[in-house]
C-alpha cells in the first residue's frame, strides 16, 4: 500500500469538497481511515502520517476525534 494521502493534503481536500467517501476499518487491534476522491471506480487512499504508510488509531473514538479536525 505505497500510495496514500498525507494529513495536510486531506485537510485541503475536505475543505474543497473533493472527498466523496470515507472508510473506517479495523486492522487487528488498530483502526485505519481511507478516502475515495471520485466514484465507485476509484481506489481507496489510506490516510498516512509523515512516519507511517497508514496512520492508525487505537480506538474508534480516537478516529472520531481526528475526523473532527476539519470542522
Amino acid at each position: 500500500m505505497g500510495a496514500g494521502i498525507q494529513e495536510d493534503a486531506l485537510r485541503a481536500m475536505l475543505e474543497g469538497g473533493a472527498v466523496r467517501e470515507v472508510l473506517i476499518s479495523r486492522h487487528g487491534d488498530q483502526w485505519g481511515l481511507a478516502i475515495r476522491l471520485g466514484g465507485a471506480g476509484n481506489r481507496w487512499l489510506p490516510v498516512r502520517s509523515r512516519r507511517e504508510v497508514q496512520h492508525t488509531w487505537s480506538s474508534l473514538t480516537a478516529v472520531g476525534r481526528y475526523r473532527r479536525f476539519g470542522d
